[in-house]
C-alpha cells in the first residue's frame, strides 16, 4: 500500500473509526484561504512529513494489523512505545519517529529528555530489594523519616501554636534572667533593662504602624518613653502621669516641624504608641522601685504572667477545641483561656502566701486578674496586628517575632499586678 497523503487523500486511515465520514480539508474547520497559504509555506509537508516509517503498529478497520508506510516495526527495535499510540486526527502534524541513537538525540540532533531522569520500573509486589538505591539507603545513619515533629526536608516542623518551641523555650530564659538577675544582684540595673525595653518596644511599634501610612517622630517617642520610666521609678504615679504629658507635648512639637499633612493620623498613632508602651510599662517601675519588697512584686507579677501563658499553652495545644476570639486570634481557645486562669490562681495562691504573707484564695484571686489581664494584653495586641496586616511586630527574638510580641501580657498585667499588690500589701516609707 502506498503511502497516505494527509492532506489530499480522500481514504479513511486506519485509526479512524469507519463511520466517521473523513473531512473535506486537511484543517480541523473549512479555511480553503488559509491552508494553501500554509502548504506554500511548508512545500515538503505532504510528501516528506511521514516519510519515516512508523514502528508501532496498530489495529485497522478491517481488525488486522497496520503500519503507517506498511513498514513494520523492527525485532527489538526500541524506538516507540510499547503500547498502540493515541489515534491523530485528520490533518496533525505527526513529529518523526524516534532513531534511537545511543546518545539519547533525536533525528534533529537535540536531547529533548536530557535534563530528566530515567524512570525504573519496578514491580508493585516487589519488595525494597528490588529497588537497589532504595535498599542500599534503608539504615544508612544521618537519614531520617518526616514525622510529625520533622518535615520531609529535615527541618523540625512547628509546633501546634505555630513557633519553633526550642528557640521559643531559650529566648525565654534569656528574657528571664535579664529581668531576674538584676533584680536579685542590683535592682537599679533593672531600669537600665526597661529602659531598653521601651526604646525597642517603641521603635517596634512605629515600624509597625507605617504600613498604615502613619508616621509618628521616633526620636521625641523613645526620649520621652525612657524619661517616663524614669520618672516613674524616682517619683512615683503622679511622676509618671507627668512623663506621659510631657512625651505627648514633645511629640507634637516635633511633629509640626514636617507640616500639617496627616497631622491627625500621626498623632493618633503617637498617643496610642506612647499609652501603650511607656506610660504601662512605667508601672513595672512602680513596682520594682517599692522599698523593701520591691524586686519581689516583680517577681510574683512576672510568674503569674509566665504560669498564664503556659497554663493556657498546654490546654490549647491538647484540649482546644472552641476559639475564643476566631475573628482576632483564632489559635486562642475556652479551653486555652482556662488553663492559663486555673495554673496562675494556683501557682500565685503558693507564692504570695510564701512571700507576702497573704491568704490563699486572695493570692488566687490575683492570679486570675493578672490571667485576664495579660490574656486581654495578647488580644488587643493581636487586633492591632491583624489590622496592620502583620504577623509579628518583628523579627527580633527567634521563635518569638518582636519584643512587643512577649511584652503585650505584661503590659496590661503590670498595672493590675500594681493595683492589687497595694491593696494586699501596702507600701510602707
Amino acid at each position: 500500500m502506498s503511502h497516505l497523503d494527509p492532506y489530499g487523500s480522500a481514504d479513511p486511515r486506519g485509526r479512524e473509526r469507519p463511520d466517521r465520514p473523513a473531512p473535506t480539508s486537511g484543517l480541523p474547520w473549512p479555511e480553503p484561504d488559509i491552508e494553501p497559504a500554509a502548504r506554500a509555506r511548508r512545500p515538503g509537508l505532504a510528501s516528506d512529513t511521514y516519510a519515516e516509517p512508523r514502528t508501532r503498529p496498530w489495529p485497522g478497520p478491517d481488525g488486522g494489523t497496520r503500519h503507517h508506510g506498511d513498514t513494520p516495526a523492527a525485532p527489538g527495535d526500541r524506538g516507540g512505545h510499547e503500547h498502540p499510540a493515541e489515534p491523530h486526527r485528520h490533518g496533525d502534524v505527526v513529529p518523526p519517529p524516534y532513531t534511537g541513537l545511543p546518545d539519547g538525540r533525536g533525528p534533529d540532533g537535540h536531547q529533548p529528555t536530557a535534563q530528566f531522569e530515567a524512570v525504573r520500573e519496578i514491580e508493585p509486589d516487589a519488595g525494597p530489594e528490588s529497588d537497589p538505591e532504595r535498599s542500599a539507603g534503608r539504615g544508612q545513619r544521618g537519614r531520617r523519616r518526616a514525622g510529625a515533629s520533622r518535615s520531609a526536608d529535615g527541618q523540625r516542623a512547628p509546633s501546634r501554636a505555630g513557633r519553633n518551641l526550642p528557640a521559643a523555650i531559650g529566648v525565654g530564659l534569656c528574657l528571664g534572667a535579664l529581668i531576674v538577675v538584676p533584680l536579685g544582684l542590683y535592682p537599679p540595673a533593672f531600669l537600665l533593662v526597661l529602659a531598653g525595653a521601651v526604646g525597642v518596644g517603641i521603635w517596634e511599634m512605629v515600624r509597625a504602624v507605617r504600613r498604615a501610612d502613619a508616621h509618628p517622630p521616633l526620636v521625641p517617642l523613645v526620649a520621652g518613653g525612657i524619661l517616663t520610666v524614669g520618672l516613674a521609678w524616682f517619683a512615683g504615679l503622679d511622676a509618671l502621669t507627668l512623663g506621659l504629658v510631657v512625651t505627648l507635648l514633645g511629640t507634637l512639637v516635633w511633629r509640626l516641624g514636617d507640616g500639617s499633612r496627616g497631622l491627625a493620623r500621626d498623632l493618633t498613632a503617637a498617643t496610642v504608641i506612647t499609652v501603650y508602651v511607656p506610660f504601662l510599662a512605667g508601672f513595672a517601675a512602680l513596682l520594682a522601685a517599692a522599698p523593701d519588697d520591691g524586686p519581689l512584686r516583680v517577681l510574683v507579677t512576672v510568674v503569674a504572667v509566665v504560669l498564664s501563658d503556659t497554663g493556657g499553652y498546654a490546654a490549647g495545644a491538647n484540649f482546644g477545641k472552641r476559639p475564643m476570639a476566631p475573628t482576632i486570634s483564632p489559635k486562642k481557645s475556652w479551653e486555652g483561656f482556662a488553663g492559663s486562669v486555673t495554673a496562675a490562681a494556683v501557682g500565685s495562691a503558693l507564692l504570695l502566701w510564701l512571700l507576702f504573707d497573704v491568704a490563699p484564695w486572695w493570692g488566687a484571686l490575683f492570679g486570675v486578674a493578672v490571667s485576664c489581664a495579660a490574656v486581654l494584653g495578647d488580644l488587643a495586641e493581636s487586633m492591632m496586628k491583624r489590622d496592620l496586616g502583620i504577623k509579628d511586630m518583628s523579627n527580633l527574638l527567634p521563635g518569638h517575632g518582636g519584643l512587643m510580641d512577649r511584652l503585650d501580657s505584661i503590659l496590661f498585667a503590670v498595672p493590675t499586678a500594681y493595683l492589687l499588690l497595694a491593696v494586699y500589701v501596702p507600701v510602707t516609707g
